[in-house]
This record gives structure tokens, sequence and C-alpha cells, in this order.
């Protein structure tokens, strides 16, 4: 595999997958968060980078080697003069071999001596010996994180070294204090180093996305919905902050976590994801309409529950058209190029006829058509058989991960944003 810093031809699998076969060497700072870098390893593991640990003597106090070394099958470095860890498993061997460098828990010792540029343990030692990027997930007591001594030191590695930060997080603490301070979640540390790995042809781009469906009210207890999940949605949002774009997701409501780096926007009803969609959109570089939103909505919803004694045997409901979103962006820009729209069209039948319908209707660049009757395709699956539909012809994917879908329709989102 080539190096994805600096490469942007990567197959979609290496850019959905971007720790795959990487060399990843955790250093593990004397902190009682060290408990959460085993979950972090075994992250890593599943993803299916290649995992070195790296200790300091005091985080071995708080979690043995022999769990680090289970989960990633080699041997742990915590001594820099053992001498048979040294001709094992040397630090420069260790630094040469990186292709990131993640310190979790990064406390304020460790933060300390790397800005001071110091090796005095095979973390420190290896971060400073290391070319590859190195990412630090602070950990500590809210009054130590919040010090200007180690917001100094934080500044520095950013500065001077190129570190990237992910985290703290705040909440309560092991010291009992609350507040900033807790180690970031294992899997955004995970997702952090996606990020890192992954080229970022996104970067100084503005991405709106919309996901998920939208809920029309009856009444306050019931509602017209859709079967959409947003997992499609919340891929290219992901995919799009990996490659480095300013990212903000429009979503109705779904049971997913925000991606990292995300700002996201939730509502409902489809006039109000019109309502935040047009006002996001006002900039962006590229618009992703991938929301299941409702065509029609009930005209006048109930403001009570409707009880069914009253309502007799069968009830009807009137409905009233909502509005068209990428219909509007699409008139919206008149002639210009900007922003790139991309639209789904989420069919039954006749898949890409239908695609090609709706892309002159909205006047968009991109219409990703997609089967849903499929069931290894479309609604609450993890993975998708698409077509992209474009003016000048179509092209067919084969079945893949979401992931990798994502990354093929942002690719060319890339080429239609060159001058």
């Amino acid at each position: 595999m080539t190096d994805p810093r600096g490469d942007t031809h990567l197959s979609l699998s290496e850019r959905a997958h971007p720790l795959r076969g990487r060399t990843v060497v955790v250093g593990v700072g004397g902190g009682i968060a060290a408990y959460k870098a085993v979950e972090l390893v075994r992250l890593l593991t599943k993803a299916e980078a290649q995992v070195r640990v790296v200790m300091t003597p005091r985080a071995a106090e708080f979690v043995g080697p022999l769990t680090f070394q289970a989960l990633s099958g080699r041997g742990v470095m915590t001594d820099l003069f053992d001498l048979t860890q040294e001709s094992e498993i040397g630090h420069i061997q260790v630094a040469d071999g990186a292709d990131l460098v993640i310190i979790a828990p990064a406390t304020a010792n460790v933060l300390a001596r790397m800005a001071a540029g110091m090796a005095d343990c095979p973390v420190t030692a290896v971060a400073l010996a290391t070319r590859a990027p190195i990412l630090v997930a602070p950990s500590m007591n809210v009054n130590m994180w919040q010090n200007p001594l180690t917001q100094a030191n934080v500044r520095r590695l950013i500065d001077v070294a190129g570190v990237r930060v992910v985290g703290p997080d705040a909440g309560f603490l092991a010291c009992r204090w609350t507040g900033p301070g807790r180690l970031a979640e294992p899997a955004d540390i995970a997702e952090a180093a996606a990020h890192v790995l992954t080229p970022r042809d996104l970067e100084g781009r503005r991405v709106v996305v919309t996901a998920g469906p939208t809920w029309e009210p009856i009444d306050p207890v019931r509602f017209v919905g859709n079967r959409s999940s947003g997992r499609m949605g919340y891929a290219v949002a992901r995919a799009a902050a990996r490659r480095g774009a300013t990212v903000h997701l429009v979503s109705g409501p779904t049971q997913l976590d925000a991606p990292l780096g995300v700002e996201r926007e939730e509502v409902e009803s489809a006039q109000a994801m019109a309502q935040a969609t047009a006002a996001a959109a006002g900039g962006a570089d590229a618009v992703v309409m991938a929301a299941a939103v409702a065509d029609f909505r009930p005209a006048a919803p109930a403001g009570q529950k409707l009880k069914k004694r009253a309502l007799g045997a069968a009830p009807s409901i009137e409905l009233a058209k909502n509005p068209d979103i990428l219909a509007g962006l699409g008139a919206g820009r008149g002639g210009a190029a900007r922003p790139v729209l991309v639209g789904f069209a989420a069919e039954t039948e006749n898949v890409v006829s239908e695609a090609r319908a709706k892309l002159g209707e909205k006047r968009c660049d991109l219409v990703v058509a997609n089967d849903v009757s499929q069931t290894d395709a479309g609604f609450s699956v993890d993975t998708n058989r698409v077509v992209l539909v474009e003016a000048g012809g179509e092209r067919s994917l084969p079945l893949m991960s979401k992931d990798e879908v994502a990354h093929a329709i942002l690719d060319r989102v890339v080429q239609l944003l060159q001058p």
C-alpha cells in the first residue's frame, strides 16, 4: 500500500479502511485511563492495523503488558534499558516502522516531556524518533489540563511538531472532579487515527450532507415516516470529514452517533430539513442529499392525540405536498457550478431511468441510484449497490460497504470541484 498521506489514488477499500495493514504504535502513559487503551488496541486490531504497544514504566502499574501483548499479538516495550526488549523490539526500529503513533493516555507528564524533546522512556523515545504523524489523546485532572503550562505544552507540540490532538472529553473524572480532562472514547481515537491516515483532498471545502428519514406528524404521538436508517448519509459525512472537509450534517431522526468532527443539526420534518439545508448550503462547495425526505405530510396535524373511538372505522388523512429540497437548490444556483449537487434515487423498479429523470428535473450534477427492494442494499444494512448517474452516462458499482460507496461518491465530487 502506498503512503496515504501523499497518494490520492487509493482504492475505495483503502479509503474506507485506512487503518488496514498500517503499522500503528500505541504509546500508553501512566494514568488511570490506561485501562481504556486496552479497548483502543482492540479496535485498531479489529480494523486490521498492525499494532505495536510501548508503555511508560508507570503505565505498567495500571495495566499489565501481557494484556496488550495478547490483544496485539506482539511484544510490548516497557523499558529502554532492558537488553532483551531493546534487542528484540528496539525503540528506533519501532519508530522507523510506524505509519502512525498514538499516545493514549497522554498524561500531563508525558506531554511536558514530549514538548521538551525528552526521550527518557519508551513512549517519549519513540515519539522523538519517529517520522510518522503523532496523535495524542490527553487525559488528566481538569486543573492540570487547564494549567497554562499544560496548554503551552500542547500548543508547542501542535505548532512546532505538528502533533494532532483528540479530546479530552468533559465529564466526571477518576479524581472526582468534573470537567475537561477525560480521555476521549477509544472509538473516537480510532476514528481520529483514520482521519490522519486518509488523504485530505477535500481540505478547505465545505460539504453539506442530509441523512435519515423525515417524520411528518399526524398528532403528537403518530407520524408518517419511512424506513431510512441514515447509514448512507452518515457514511458520506464521515468520509468527507476524514478527507478534510468542513461537514454540516442535517439529520432526520436516527439512532446513529454523529461522526467525529462533523457538525450535526437534528430535524424531524421535511419542512424543517428544507429550512436547515437551505441555510447550511450558503457558501457550500457541495451538497449531498442522502436523506429520504417525505414527499407529503398530513395537511392538518392534530394538536392532541387522536382517539381511536372518535375516529370511526376508517379515518382518512388529507396530505399536503412537502418542499422539494433538491429541486430548490438546483433552481437556486441558476447556471452556477457551485455547489455541486448530489441527489439520491431510492427506487424499487426502473432504477436508472428514474434516476436519469431526477437528474434533469432537479438540475443536479449526480444522482446515486439504488434498488431498495434488495435485501443486501438500501435501508438498514451496511452494504449498498448503486449506479452513479450523470448527464454523460452511468457507472454501476458492485455490492460494497456504504463507507466505500461514500468514498466513490466523494471521488466524483472532488473531480467536479476541479476548476
